[in-house]
C-alpha cells in the first residue's frame, strides 16, 4: 500500500508540476512567516540570557542570601527599584535576617507597609515591630520570634501586593500590614510623579516586565537619553508629587480609592486561600493639630454667601471673639461644606466649646477635603474594615481606635503624632500594643499571666537610646522646614550642645552610619562609667541582631556587672538557646541559685554535668538543689512552720550561697526572734 500510494502521488505531481510548486511555495511562505515571527523572540531571549550571564541589571527577588551567613536570608536592597521609574528615589529598606530553613520553635511574622511601618523618623527600635519584638521576647522567653520588617518609604499598596505574592514560600505564621497613607503619591500612585499610568492591568504587566533584563536595558537607555534618572531638587515628598490638587470625590480621588481597594482585596484573598493569618491596621493621622495643606479655591462669585460669612468668621477670630467666629463659620459651612480650612477651624472652635463630637466630624471633614493628599482619606479605613470582615484569615487591628483612646479628648493630635502621619515614640508603642492584642485575640500567641507586660511597663523598659530619639527629632525638624509643612506647622529649632546631640545630628543627616554611631555611643557610655546607658545600647543591638548570641552574651555580662541578676539571667538564657556552651550554663545555674530559683538552675546544671570536665564536682550541687526544690514545694503548701526555711538556709550555706542562706535565716527570725537555729546560721555566715 505504501508503494502504491507513493507511485500515485508521483504520477499526479508529474501531470501537474505547477500545482506542486504552488503547494511548496505555500509551505515555504508559512515557514518564512513562522521564522519571521519567532526570530525577534529568539533574539530577545538570547539577549536576555546574555545579559543575565554577564550580570547586567538588577535582580528583583524579594530576598537574597546573606553574605555573612549563607543559612540566612535578607531583604534584597534592589527589590524596591522595581516600583520606581526613577531609580534614584528607590529606598533600600531594613536588613533583618531570618533563617532559610525555619526552626520548629519559631513564629515568623512579615511586616508590610510604608514609612510609618518602618518606624520613620527613628527607624531601628522606633518601629512598632521592634516594640512588639521586645515585648514578645520578654513575655514568651522560650519562644523564638522572627519579625521581619519589609516596609519601604514612598511606596503604597502596589508594593505591598507584589511583596505579598512572594511571601507564602517563606512559611509565615502571620503577616502584618499598615499601608494606605501613600496611596496617591507613593510609587505607582495615581497622583505620583513615579507612575506607569492609572490602569492596574497595565501596571501589573509592567511590574512583571521590569524583572526582565531587556526591559531594564531599554529603560536605562531611555533614561540616559532623556536624563530622567536625575533626581529633582527638593524633599522626597515634593519629588513624588505630580498632582498637588486632587479634589475630594473627583475622578482621580476615586481612582486612588479603587486602587487601594483592589490591591488590598487581592492581597487578603491571596493569604486567605493559603490559610495565612494577616493583620491589617486602620490608619492614623494628625487630624486635630495639623491644618489642611491645600484647599480648593472657592468661587466667590458663585458662592457669595460662603465668602461673606467665612470672612466675617475669620475677622471675629482675629478679634478673639470665638463664639461669633463659630456662628459665622457654621453659616459659611452650611452654604458650602467643602472648604477644608473652614472645617478645620470649626473643629478647633468646637473643641474650645467642649463639643468634641462635632469637633471629630469637622476634623475628619478637613482631612478628607485636603486637596494635597498626604493623609489617607477616611474611606480607606472603611475599606480596611470591610475587607477584614470579608476574609476568614484577615484580622482588623484598630490602631486608630487605640490612638483615639490615648489622645486628649480622644482626638488624635500632637500627643502621639510628630507631623501629619508619623507617630512619636509613644505613638509607636501604642500601635505595637494594638497589634499585640490582636495576635493574642487570634491565638497566634498565648502569654501566661505571670509573664504579661503592660503597655506602661513596655514604655518604661523599651531600650531606645537618647541618640536615636534625638536623631528622629532632628529629622522631623528638618522635614517641617520643607514643603509642604513650612506653611502649616511650627518649626522646631535645633540646638547642639552635648556630645550625644552632636552624634544624633550627624546620624540624622547621614554624616555617620547607625552602626558606627551606636558603637561610639557604647564606648562613650562606658567611658563615663554609665553602665545603665551602655546596657540600653546593648539591648538595642540585641533587637537589631536577634539571631546572634554574641549580643545577648555581652548584654548579660554587663547586667551581671551591674548586679542586675534578673536581666543577666534573661539574656544568658537567650544566648544559651542560640549557642549552648558550658560557660553560659555555669553562669546560668550560678545566677539562678543566687536568685533562689533552683528549679530553673537544674537544666543548666544538668548540661554542665554532661559536658564539663568538672562534672564530678557538680553532682553534689545537684543533690542539694533537688533537696531545696522539694522543701520549697512543701513550704508553698504550708508556710506556718519554721523548720523548712531553716533547712533551706542550711542547704544554701553548704552550697556556698551565703546571701540566700541569710535571707531564709532572717525570714525565720522575723517570725521567731529567739529561734536558735536561725541565729546560729547568721553567726556562721558572719564568721565566713
Amino acid at each position: 500500500m505504501l508503494g502504491l500510494s507513493h507511485g500515485r502521488r508521483t504520477k499526479e505531481e508529474a501531470r501537474n508540476p505547477k500545482a506542486t510548486d504552488k503547494k511548496l511555495s505555500k509551505k515555504k511562505l508559512l515557514l518564512f512567516k513562522l521564522i519571521a515571527f519567532l526570530m525577534p523572540i529568539i533574539i530577545l531571549a538570547v539577549l536576555e540570557i546574555f545579559l543575565r550571564i554577564f550580570g547586567y541589571g538588577d535582580n528583583f527577588d524579594l530576598f537574597v542570601e546573606s553574605r555573612i551567613d549563607k543559612n540566612y536570608l535578607v531583604l534584597n536592597p534592589f527589590a524596591s527599584r522595581k516600583y520606581f521609574v526613577n531609580e534614584a528615589l528607590a529606598p533600600t529598606g531594613n536588613r533583618e535576617f531570618f533563617k532559610k530553613i525555619k526552626d520548629k520553635n519559631t513564629i515568623r511574622i512579615f511586616v508590610l507597609g510604608e514609612s510609618t511601618t518602618i518606624g520613620y523618623p527613628y527607624f531601628h527600635n522606633g518601629s512598632f515591630s521592634r516594640w512588639l519584638s521586645y515585648r514578645l521576647m520578654h513575655c514568651l522567653p522560650d519562644q523564638y520570634f522572627e519579625i521581619i520588617n519589609l516596609s519601604l518609604t514612598a511606596v503604597n499598596s502596589y508594593t505591598v501586593l507584589d511583596f505579598a505574592r512572594q511571601l507564602p514560600a517563606y512559611k509565615p505564621d502571620a503577616v502584618f500590614i499598615y499601608s494606605g497613607q501613600n496611596e496617591y503619591y507613593g510609587a505607582l500612585g495615581v497622583g505620583s510623579t513615579n507612575t506607569l499610568g492609572n490602569s492596574r492591568v497595565l501596571i501589573n504587566l509592567m511590574l512583571h516586565l521590569r524583572e526582565l533584563r531587556i526591559t531594564q536595558l531599554f529603560s536605562n537607555i531611555y533614561e540616559n537619553i532623556t536624563n530622567s534618572k536625575k533626581a529633582r531638587s527638593g524633599s522626597l515628598m515634593e519629588m513624588m508629587v505630580a498632582q498637588q490638587q486632587i479634589p475630594y470625590q473627583s475622578s482621580l480621588y476615586y481612582k486612588g480609592i479603587d486602587q487601594f481597594r483592589q490591591n488590598l482585596d487581592e492581597t487578603l484573598q491571596l493569604f486567605d486561600k493559603l490559610n495565612i493569618p494577616v493583620f491589617v491596621s486602620t490608619l492614623v493621622s494628625n487630624d486635630r493639630d495639623l491644618k489642611p495643606f491645600k484647599d480648593i479655591d472657592t468661587d466667590s462669585s458663585r458662592l457669595p454667601n460662603f465668602k461673606t460669612n467665612y470672612e466675617a468668621g475669620i475677622t471675629a477670630l482675629q478679634n478673639h471673639d470665638s463664639l461669633t467666629a463659630y456662628r459665622y463659620l457654621q453659616q459659611a459651612n452650611a452654604f458650602y461644606g467643602k472648604n477644608a480650612l473652614c472645617n478645620y477651624i470649626l473643629g478647633k472652635l468646637a473643641c474650645e466649646q467642649a463639643d468634641y463630637t462635632s469637633a471629630r466630624v469637622f476634623f475628619s471633614n478637613a482631612k478628607n477635603l485636603d486637596a494635597l493628599r498626604f493623609r489617607a482619606p477616611s474611606e480607606l479605613n472603611t475599606i480596611i474594615a470591610q475587607l477584614c470582615d470579608k476574609y476568614t484569615y484577615a484580622h482588623l487591628v484598630d490602631s486608630k481606635a487605640a490612638f483615639e483612646y490615648y489622645s486628649d479628648k480622644h482626638l488624635i493630635g500632637n500627643e502621639l503624632m510628630l507631623e501629619h502621619v508619623h507617630p512619636n515614640l509613644r505613638g509607636y508603642a501604642v500601635m505595637s500594643d494594638a497589634f499585640y492584642k490582636a495576635i493574642k485575640t487570634a491565638h497566634i500567641i498565648s502569654v501566661p499571666k505571670e509573664n504579661e507586660m503592660s503597655l506602661e511597663q513596655l514604655q518604661m523598659q523599651m531600650p531606645i537610646t537618647r541618640m536615636d530619639s534625638l536623631s528622629g527629632s532632628y529629622r522631623i525638624a528638618k522635614l517641617k522646614k520643607s514643603w509642604p509643612f513650612s506653611k502649616v506647622m511650627t518649626q522646631d529649632s535645633i540646638k547642639i550642645k552635648s556630645w550625644e546631640e552632636k552624634i544624633a545630628y550627624e546620624l540624622a543627616f547621614g554624616e555617620i552610619q547607625w552602626t558606627d554611631a551606636i558603637d561610639s555611643l557604647y564606648n562613650y557610655d562606658l567611658g563615663k562609667n554609665d553602665l545603665a546607658s551602655a546596657a540600653t545600647v546593648l539591648q538595642t543591638l540585641v533587637l537589631e541582631h536577634p539571631g546572634e548570641a554574641v549580643f545577648y552574651d555581652r548584654t548579660a555580662m554587663l547586667f551581671g556587672k551591674m548586679n542586675d541578676l534578673t536581666n543577666a539571667a534573661f539574656y544568658f538564657r537567650k544566648a544559651f538557646a542560640l549557642s549552648p556552651s558550658v560557660e553560659k550554663a555555669r553562669y546560668l545555674f550560678v545566677i539562678y541559685f543566687k536568685l533562689d530559683k533552683p528549679a530553673e538552675a537544674i537544666p543548666y546544671l544538668d548540661y554542665s554535668i554532661l559536658n564539663s570536665p568538672m562534672a564530678a564536682a557538680l553532682v553534689p550541687f545537684k543533690s542539694l538543689a533537688l533537696e531545696i526544690i522539694g522543701l520549697q514545694k512543701q513550704y508553698s503548701r504550708d508556710s506556718s512552720g519554721l523548720d523548712i526555711p531553716n533547712k533551706i538556709a542550711n542547704l544554701y550555706f553548704r552550697m556556698g550561697n551565703k546571701e540566700i542562706a541569710e535571707l531564709y535565716a532572717r525570714k525565720v527570725l522575723q517570725a521567731d526572734t529567739h529561734n536558735k537555729e536561725a541565729s546560729l546560721m547568721l553567726s556562721k555566715i558572719r564568721k565566713g
